[in-house]
Parts: structure tokens; sequence; C-alpha cells
């Protein structure tokens, strides 16, 4: 269990737990989840982020070099 993970059940947990309702196992559970889901999404986000930076430039230096009037664009 990584630190994220405990700090994502304790935050769920927290959260919960502050509505007196039922027990805040299910709010940890779910923190947990979440925090797992956002560790895994941020390196994603980050990759698709400089994939698509680096297409958009290779596009504008085709542009320089080739001219914008291309067959097809």
């Amino acid at each position: 269990m990584s630190l994220t993970t405990i700090i994502g059940a304790a935050i769920g947990s927290a959260i919960d737990g502050s509505n007196g309702d039922d027990s805040s196992i299910d709010g940890a559970i779910g923190g947990a989840i979440a925090a797992n889901v956002v560790k895994a999404a941020i390196p994603l986000a980050v990759t698709f982020a400089t994939g698509w930076l680096v297409l958009r430039a290779l596009g504008k230096l085709t542009d320089q070099v080739f001219g914008a009037d291309l067959p097809g664009r």
C-alpha cells in the first residue's frame, strides 16, 4: 500500500464519516480507489499532452519547410 493510497483512504474516511450516517469504511475504500485512479490518470494525461504538442510542432515545422499548401491539407 503506497502513501498516496493511505492518504486517499484517510481523506475519504474523514469526508464520509463527517455526516454520521454510517461507518467510514466505505469512504476509506472509495478514497483509496480514487487515489489510485488519479495516480494512474496523471501520467497518462501528461503523456498525451506531450505527444499532442510534439505532433503540433512537427506539423508547423513541415509547413515551414515544404509550404502550407500541401495536397490533402
